[in-house]
């Protein structure tokens, strides 16, 4: 009992510390120093390193890469010129306007993570609605379905949220084992939140807007060649994916070697590739005149790199490599040798008890036991350490079959929507509130609160639902 109530009051102090994130302690050392302590109290044992290390890099690495990838090709303009596209195809409609920004925030939070799309789309968002001069409350709502959307639109593949990765390595689950069963219930988890989000900011949005107002959205790139192999680097990711679970290759190598040759692309490496030729890049002769046109790329001002550089090198690369969430590597390790000390003095065995009793009672009802259960646990006390108790806890429990599969989507589900209930469900939001303040946009923990349960407790139910009776149709 004494070590039991140690392993909790160890898990509260470093959980309370990482969420309050005091300045001079990143969340990766805070993290770490709780598991110092959970071993040097033998909550823990040096023999679960290894243990915890096995479940948690291969997520953590691949997180990594997703997000550097996503970093470099916003630094390419790639997204900024996707968001410009879509205002334009909203023809000057407000509320379509509404529409497909939340449907590229949920394409982006899919691919590219729902980080990426939280924390990248939103400034673009922000501009862009500065840019057409939208009233404030309209803004405020754009704002937050972008936040919205990134957390709900991070269901369908096993890259699009830290918490799928962990699960999916937990419970070895495949990329297209995964895929065929969340793409269906992501899609209906996105069209549920997009019929939330207009019932609860329809009324605040222009019916038009000024399409003249936007800048070209070939004005926005600022790397061409970065912006091209993006789309190969995507291409060749999405090919991977499904080829690595039949090889054996784990996620973080094919992620790796994205992030490797769209990071060589924009530092232009091996140089000898993107040499500067002493000829234009295009020799265009008209009626005995030479005339020069040079590549958009080719003379990057103020890249820093001066005459020698590689040519055309306009992204800061290793400053956006330095960026890159490193700390969540850290943090997982730290927190998951935390969280590991609950399941060893059998805390966890309690939560198994709970999901067993849900399971008893049909596939319906454990989806949603299990799913509000865990988004519940994940809004209090963050996602990141919720995904690994619930885990542990579904695979200490007695189900089997389709109520032991039903169970660990339902983790995934809860973990990924749970923590829009609160500002503290996840590392993220606490970000995305502190960028939205330097943007001059603030939003207090009590609005976001009374916004966030409105909006997740009814798309929670839903996607639960369509969980449950998708597996039970595919079964």
């Amino acid at each position: 009992m004494v070590m039991a109530v140690v392993a909790a009051a160890i898990f509260v102090a470093t959980l309370v510390v990482v969420i309050w994130q005091p300045k001079g302690f990143p969340i990766g050392y805070t993290a770490l120093i709780g598991a110092v302590i959970a071993l040097a109290t033998t909550v823990v044992g040096l023999s679960d390193v290894p243990t915890v290390v096995g479940i948690v890099w291969n997520a953590t690495l691949t997180f990594v890469a997703v997000v550097l990838i996503s970093l470099i090709l916003d630094e390419a303009g790639f997204f900024e010129w996707a968001a410009l596209h879509v205002a334009r195809w909203g023809r000057g409609n407000g509320r379509l306007l509404f529409v497909l920004i939340v449907g590229l925030g949920a394409v982006i939070a899919a691919v590219f993570a729902n980080d990426g799309a939280a924390l990248i789309l939103t400034p673009i968002v922000v501009g862009m609605l500065r840019a057409l001069n939208m009233p404030q409350k309209a803004a405020l709502g754009f704002v937050l379905a972008t936040g919205f959307i990134a957390d709900t639109g991070s269901l369908p593949l096993v890259v699009s949220n830290l918490v799928n990765i962990v699960s999916a390595d937990y419970f070895h689950l495949g990329f297209a084992e995964y895929a065929a069963v969340m793409i269906p219930v992501g899609i209906v988890s996105v069209l549920a939140s997009l019929g939330m989000l207009l019932a609860y900011f329809g009324r605040s949005i222009p019916k038009r807007y000024d399409v003249l107002a936007l800048t070209s959205p070939a004005a926005a790139i600022t790397d061409p060649a970065t912006f091209r192999a993006g789309w190969v680097v995507l291409a060749l990711l999405l090919v991977g994916y499904f080829a690595a679970d039949p090889l054996g290759v784990p996620l973080a190598a094919v992620a790796g070697v994205g992030a490797v040759i769209i990071v060589l692309v924009a530092a232009r490496q091996p140089a000898f590739l993107f040499a500067r030729t002493a000829a234009a890049t295009v020799l265009v002769t008209t009626g005995g005149t030479a005339t020069v046109t040079a590549s958009a790329s080719a003379s990057a001002s103020g890249s820093g790199a001066g005459p020698s550089a590689p040519s055309g090198r306009v992204i800061p690369v290793w400053k956006t490599i330095r960026e890159a969430p490193w700390q969540i590597v850290l943090f997982s390790i730290g927190m998951y040798l935390v969280v590991y000390g609950l399941q060893n003095q059998g805390l966890t065995d309690h939560l198994a008890t709970l999901f067993d009793v849900f399971g008893d009672h049909g596939v319906l009802v454990t989806a949603l036991g299990v799913g509000f259960t865990i988004a519940i646990l994940a809004s209090l006390m963050n996602n990141m350490p919720t995904v690994l108790i619930a885990a542990l806890a579904i695979g200490g429990a007695g189900a089997t079959g389709l109520t032991h599969e039903v169970m660990v989507y339902a983790n995934v589900i809860g973990s990924d929507l749970g923590p829009k209930i609160t500002p503290i469900g996840s590392l993220a939001t606490l970000l995305w509130l502190h960028v939205l303040e330097k943007k001059g946009i603030h939003i207090g923990w009590g609005q976001y609160f009374r916004t966030g349960i409105v909006l997740t407790i009814p798309v929670l139910a839903i996607t639960l639902a369509a969980l449950a009776g998708w597996l039970t149709l595919i079964h």
